[in-house]
């Protein structure tokens, strides 16, 4: 099995477009991490053994040691659990899983096994985002406003499971930045108010907007929406103690009081990738509900209006 000194083998499941664009240069990237097979029932990778489904791809290659999860997110669960059950560590995209329940479930299935399951929140490891957590870190935030649009044909083209129950719908790209200001406000924060715009022909909304607060009575406003064209808007604006940072491009650039502090090339899975093999060589978890729990409140708590049919 792993450990500090051998790094680990790899075993992707699912091959879709984030795969394609992410996780692959982070593994050629990460030290010590060997990519041995694939396991998707409808694409593959060109000179790397690919298979119908995990159980198939774990039966011919017994030495992988670790397995990413990178399949849409109703199917995670079962998934993970199986690799967890065949005695691997996990990786889960984003979400971690379409329920609270689910998650908690693999976090105690991962503590029984005695292996590493981690939930890889990749916009956490933007360029901005840790110097951003240190400096709020003991200052009083007033208002945050987010601001995260884009245009669903070009990041998610054709994946009508994002539609679906569990598939979250604008919430897919907009967890990612709760998963950012989760990690970095200083208070936890609630939802007061949610307003969800569901196409007639989805289960799921396009676009939605937020209002938080926290226990010291900040305005937190945030604006989700999957209809905007050409590039997308992936902002932060914070006001705190009289100065104001600003987090934009994805957690890329970093503005404190008009003064450029970092302005980097997005590397964020090749972080991620780093982190996972640290955890599983010190045989650790890490897993945060703390945005799924945000998006699963607004989905209770949220007014839901219909807005016309989207999907084609």
């Amino acid at each position: 099995m792993s450990d500090s000194n051998s790094g680990f083998t790899l075993g992707l499941v699912g091959v879709g477009k984030i795969v394609r664009d992410q996780h692959l240069p982070a593994i050629a990237a990460t030290p010590n991490c060997q990519l041995i097979a694939t396991a998707d029932p409808y694409a593959s990778l060109p000179d790397v053994p690919g298979y119908q489904g995990l159980e198939a791809m774990l039966d011919a290659h017994p030495d992988i040691d670790t397995v990413s999860i990178c399949t849409p997110t109703h199917l995670r669960y079962s998934q993970a659990r199986a690799a967890l059950l065949s005695g691997k560590h996990v990786l889960l995209e984003k979400p971690p899983g379409a329920t609270l329940s689910e998650v908690e479930d693999l976090i105690a299935t991962a503590s029984r096994q005695g292996f590493s399951l981690f939930a890889a929140w990749h916009s956490r490891f933007a360029p901005g985002v840790a110097h951003a957590q240190q400096w709020l870190s003991e200052r009083q935030v007033q208002r945050v406003e987010i601001v995260w649009k884009e245009d669903v044909r070009v990041w998610h083209p054709g994946q009508a499971w994002i539609w679906q129950p569990g598939g979250m719908g604008v919430f897919d790209p907009g967890i990612n930045a709760l998963s950012i200001a989760t990690a970095i406000l200083p208070q936890p924060f609630f939802l007061q108010k949610a307003r969800l715009q569901v196409p007639s022909n989805a289960q799921t909304p396009i676009a939605a907007e937020l209002s938080f607060t926290d226990p010291e009575g900040a305005t937190i406003e945030a604006d989700f929406d999957f209809r905007q064209p050409g590039p997308p808007t992936w902002d932060m604006h914070i006001d705190s103690d009289g100065s104001r940072l600003s987090l934009t491009q994805g957690g890329c650039r970093l503005v404190i009081d008009d003064a450029v502090v970092i302005d980097a090339e997005e590397r964020e899975y090749q972080g991620l990738y780093a982190r996972f093999g640290e955890l599983i060589a010190n045989k650790r978890s890490e897993v945060d509900v703390a945005p799924l729990r945000q998006v699963a409140d607004a989905f209770l708590y949220g007014h839901r209006e219909t807005t016309d049919a989207f999907i084609e």
